[in-house]
C-alpha cells in the first residue's frame, strides 16, 4: 500500500545567480513494507531528497505526501512534529551524541514521548538488545566500534517507532561484517512494515533491498523490483509523541554541563569573585552600621529623646544651630536660670499625645568636680542625671543608681583597684563640689554616695550618673538652681518618636519656641546613611567584575553552539523545535549561573566565619561581616540574570541553525 509519494519535486541550489538543478521533475511513490535502495553517484541528488523526505529540506517544488497528507502545507512545527511521529534517520557518520552514553543516546528520541522516564529506559534497553548492545549501554560513542556506532543509530532511528527509515549510507564506514549485521537489522526492520530507504553507493546493498531506484542528474533513471514488498503487519503505537519538556531539557543541558565541567568551573570562579565581593562588602557595611549602633545604643538608648531649654531668640534657626547655643549657655553656666525647664513647661510635654511620662534631669559640665576614696582622688569633668536615655547593659556590673548613690566609670574604680576594680560597688565615695550661683557666687560642698554601678569610661573625661533626687537635694541644699536642665519623654512606641519630637519643638510660649531636642537615633542616621553608601560603593566596584563574567558566558556559550553544531543537527533532524534548542542552551547557562551563585554564597559564608573569628576578641565578639539574607537572594538573582542575558543571543543563534548544514558539520 503506498504511503509516500513525490510528484514533480523540483530543488536547485544557487551561487549567485547561477542555478544549479538537483532534482528535476522526479516522481516516485513507496509502499509500506518496502525496503528501497536508491543507487547513484556523488551529486546525484540522493541526499537532497532522503533531506525533502525526511521534512529538513523544505524549499523545494513539487509535492510530498505522506499518508495523503501533503507536507508542503504543514506549518515548521508540524514538520518538527512530522520527524517525531514519521520519519527514523541514520546516518552513515553514525551522528551519535559524544558526551551522552550508548543508552543517553537512544533514550533522546524517547524523550518526545508519553512514555515515563521509567518506560524510557525501559524501551531503550529493549532496543540495544534487539541491536545487540545491552551490555554496552553505559558506554559513551568513543569506546564503541563503528558496527557497533551504526547499531546505536539503528535503535535511536526505532525509538519513537517511526513509519519511515531514512538510512544515508549506512554501511559506508563498515567492514564486510558489520555492513552484513546492519542490513539485516534493516531487512528486519523492513519486514515489520515499515518503509525502510537506503541511499548507497553500493549494488551489493542495494540488491539486498526489495527494490532498487538508479538516480542520475536529478532523475530516476530506473526502478527495479527485485522482491515484493514484505506483508505489513498493522500495529498501534504504544505512545504518542510530544515535544521535549522542560525536565528533558534540563537533563540535556546538566549532561552537558556535567561533561565540561572543567570550562564552566572555572566560569564559575569568575562569576562566583564577583558575586562574593558584591555580598562580602555589603555584609561588611551591615556589620559596620551594626557594630557602631551597638557601641552607641550600648551606652545610651536612641529612641530617648532629650528635650532642653531654647534660649534663641529666633524661632527660624534650626534645631542644630539652636541647640548649639542651649549648649553654649550651659557650658558658660551650667547653673544659670536661662537653661532651666519649669514645670509649667514639663506639663505641656506630657500633655502631647503618645508621652507618656517626663524625666527631669541634670547635666552639669564646666564644675570642679573631685572624687576620693582611700588615697584614690579624681577629677570628674560632668555629672548627669541617670533616665531612659542610659541603658542597662551600659553597666559592666551593679544597678542603676538609686537614691544617695552613683554610677562611675572603670577608670576611676581601676584606679582603686586594677584588679578588683568591680569590688568598688557598694563602697562609698566621696564627691567634692565647686559651682556658681545663679549670680555668680562661689559654692562648696561634699556629698558621701554609694557606688551602684560601673560603666565604661574614657581616661580624662570622667563622669559621674546619680538619680534626680540625690543631685536636686544636694543643689537646693546649698542655694543652687535646683529645677532640670533637660526632660526625657517616654513614648509609648518608637514608630511615634520623630513625630512627637517635632511636636515638642513647636511648643512655644509667647510666640517664643520652648525646646530644642537631641537625639542618638538623629546621630545615627547619618552615620549608617554614610555606612551603607560606602559599603554600596564598593559593592559596586566589586560588581565590576560582573560584567567580564558576562562577556566570558557570553563567549563560552557561542564556542559551545559552534562545538554543539551537529548534535544541533541531530536534535532538529529527530523533531526537536528550535525553541527546543534555545531552551536548552539558555538552561545551561542558567544552571552555570545557579552554580555560580552557590559557590559565591559558600565562601561568603566561609570568608563570613573566618573573618568575624579573627576579630571576634577586638570587637567584644561582634561579628563585622553580616551577609543578610537579602544579599543572598540578591547574588542568586544576579547570577541568573547574567546568565540568562549572556544566553539570548548566543541561544537564538543556535536555534536559527540550518539542520542540514548542522549534520554535514563536521
Amino acid at each position: 500500500m503506498t504511503f509516500l509519494e513525490l510528484k514533480q519535486i523540483k530543488k536547485s541550489y544557487y551561487l549567485g545567480k547561477e542555478e544549479f538543478p538537483v532534482l528535476n521533475d522526479l516522481d516516485i511513490s513507496f509502499d509500506q513494507g518496502d525496503f528501497v535502495s536508491i543507487l547513484g553517484e556523488s551529486g546525484g541528488g540522493k541526499s537532497t531528497l532522503m533531506n525533502i523526505i525526511g521534512g529538513l529540506d523544505r524549499k523545494y517544488e513539487g509535492q510530498v505526501i505522506v499518508n495523503g497528507v501533503k507536507q508542503a502545507d504543514k506549518k515548521e512545527k508540524s514538520m518538527d512534529e512530522y520527524r517525531r511521529d514519521t520519519i527514523g534517520f541514520i546516518f552513515q557518520s553514525f551522528n551519535l551524541v559524544s558526551y551522552l552514553s550508548v543508552l543517553d543516546n537512544v533514550l533522546i528520541s524517547l524523550k518526545m514521548t508519553n512514555l515515563s522516564h521509567q518506560a524510557q529506559v525501559q524501551k531503550a534497553e529493549d532496543l540495544l538488545q534487539q541491536v545487540g548492545l545491552l551490555d554496552h549501554k553505559k558506554k559513551k560513542p568513543s569506546q564503541l566500534s563503528g558496527g557497533q556506532k551504526q547499531r546505536v543509530a539503528i535503535a535511536r532511528a526505532l525509538a519513537n517507532d517511526p513509519d519511515i527509515i531514512l538510512a544515508d549510507e549506512p554501511t559506508g564506514a563498515l567492514d564486510s561484517q558489520n555492513t552484513q549485521d546492519v542490513l539485516d537489522i534493516l531487512s528486519k526492520i523492513a519486514q515489520s512494515g515499515k518503509i525502510v530507504i537506503v541511499v548507497t553507493h553500493s549494488h551489493e546493498v542495494a540488491a539486498y533491498g526489495t527494490r532498487i531506484v538508479h538516480l542520475a542528474d536529478g532523475q530516476i533513471t530506473s526502478d527495479e523490483r527485485i522482491k515484493p514488498a514484505y506483508e505489513v503487519v498493522t500495529q498501534s503505537r504504544e505512545f504518542k509523541t510530544k515535544p521535549l519538556s522542560f525536565s528533558a531539557k534540563a537533563r540535556i543541558a546538566s549532561q552537558h554541563f556535567l561533561n565540561n565541567w572543567k570550562q564552566n568551573v572555572m566560569i564559575m570562579i569568575g562569576v562566583a569573585i564577583g558575586l562574593f565581593s558584591v555580598m562580602f562588602f555589603l555584609g561588611l557595611g551591615n556589620g559596620a552600621k551594626g557594630y557602631m549602633n551597638k557601641m552607641i545604643t550600648d551606652l545610651a538608648n536612641p529612641n530617648a529623646p532629650i528635650a532642653l531649654r531654647r534660649v534663641s531668640e529666633d524661632n527660624a534657626k534650626s534645631n542644630a544651630e539652636a541647640l548649639a547655643e542651649t549648649q553654649q549657655q550651659l557650658m558658660a553656666n551650667p547653673n544659670g536660670s536661662h537653661t532651666v525647664i519649669s514645670d509649667t513647661l514639663i506639663k505641656k510635654v506630657e500633655k502631647l499625645d503618645h508621652v507618656e511620662k517626663v524625666e527631669k534631669g541634670f547635666d552639669m559640665t564646666a564644675v570642679e568636680l573631685t572624687a576620693s576614696i582611700g588615697t584614690v582622688k579624681e577629677s570628674f569633668k560632668e555629672f548627669q542625671t541617670w533616665t531612659k536615655v542610659n541603658t542597662a547593659s551600659s553597666l559592666l556590673v551593679g544597678h542603676q543608681p538609686g537614691e544617695n548613690e552613683v554610677v562611675i566609670p572603670d577608670t576611676f574604680a581601676k584606679e582603686w583597684d586594677k584588679t578588683n576594680w568591680k569590688k568598688l560597688v557598694g563602697q562609698t565615695v566621696q564627691f567634692n563640689y565647686k559651682m556658681m550661683t545663679a549670680n555668680g557666687a562661689p559654692v562648696t560642698f561634699s556629698q558621701n554616695l554609694k557606688v551602684s554601678g560601673i560603666i565604661k569610661g574614657s581616661p580624662g573625661t570622667n563622669m559621674a550618673t546619680m538619680n534626680f533626687k540625690t543631685t536636686q537635694k544636694a543643689l537646693k541644699a546649698h542655694g543652687l538652681v535646683s529645677d532640670p536642665n533637660f526632660i526625657v519623654p517616654t513614648i509609648d512606641d518608637s514608630r511615634h518618636l520623630t513625630a512627637v519630637v517635632k511636636k515638642i519643638r513647636s511648643l512655644q510660649t509667647a510666640g517664643k519656641k520652648d525646646f530644642v531636642t537631641f537625639s542618638l537615633g538623629a546621630m545615627l542616621k547619618p552615620i549608617n546613611t554614610i555606612t551603607s553608601i560606602v559599603s554600596i560603593v564598593l559593592a559596586l566596584i566589586a560588581g565590576i567584575s560582573l560584567l567580564v563574567s558576562l562577556m566570558m558566558i557570553i563567549a563560552t556559550t557561542y564556542m559551545s553552539v559552534a562545538e554543539r553544531t551537529k548534535e544541533i543537527g541531530i536534535l532538529r533532524a529527530l523533531g526537536a523545535r528550535k525553541g527546543d534548542i534555545r531552551s536548552v542552551f539558555v538552561i545551561e547557562t542558567l544552571i552555570l549561573g545557579l552554580a555560580s551563585a552557590a559557590l559565591a554564597i559558600s565562601v561568603a559564608f566561609i570568608g563570613q566565619f573566618g573573618v568575624n573569628s579573627a576579630v571576634s576578641s577586638l570587637l567584644d565578639h561582634y561579628n563585622i561581616i553580616q551577609v543578610s539574607g537579602a544579599a543572598i537572594l540578591g547574588s542568586v538573582l544576579v547570577a541568573m540574570t547574567i546568565a540568562l542575558f549572556a544566553s539570548l543571543m548566543p541561544a537564538g543563534k543556535a536555534s536559527r541553525i540550518n539542520p542540514i548544514e548542522a549534520l554535514s558539520n563536521d
